[in-house]
């Protein structure tokens, strides 16, 4: 299975000079556990909701007063939507990270997260036994 037929192709932006406070108005708006930040109209990195709880721990001061960019993980780590959900999730694992954007060149398509692996999982375990099955027919004589 291919990354394109597990993520989520709306994807939620937010400049980076906004307030951590105008981003989790967004987040909560559009029930959302993250948002890529944009500078200048390109995809810059992502602020999830474990980036709130560090921001809020380092920083000591009003979320209104927090730039997203101070807070956000950086650089974006993205995957093709071509590339497989097996190599999506090692990835994830190898970059410790839930939420994984997906992108054609330099244009934000998608982005797929853990729980769309987990929900893809019954898909890929049939995928699985059916290549065994089809291997198996090819090698008994």
């Amino acid at each position: 299975m291919q990354v394109a037929d597990a993520m989520t192709k709306r994807v939620v932006t937010v400049d980076a000079e906004v307030s951590l406070h105008d981003a989790a108005d967004l987040m909560l708006s559009e029930c959302v556990g993250s948002v890529v930040v944009t500078r200048d109209g390109n995809p810059a990195g992502i602020l999830t909701e474990s980036d709130f709880v560090v921001a809020g721990h380092e920083y000591d001061r009003p979320f209104s007063e927090i730039p997203v960019y101070a807070a956000a993980s950086s650089p974006l780590v993205t995957i093709q939507p071509t590339a497989t959900l097996r190599s999506a999730a090692a990835k994830m694992t190898e970059e410790r990270i839930k939420r994984l954007p997906v992108s054609e060149g330099i244009d934000l398509v998608g982005i797929v997260t853990a729980t769309d692996l987990l929900a893809a999982q019954a898909d890929l375990d049939a995928e699985t036994r059916r290549y065994l099955r089809e291997r198996e027919e090819w090698t008994v004589d």
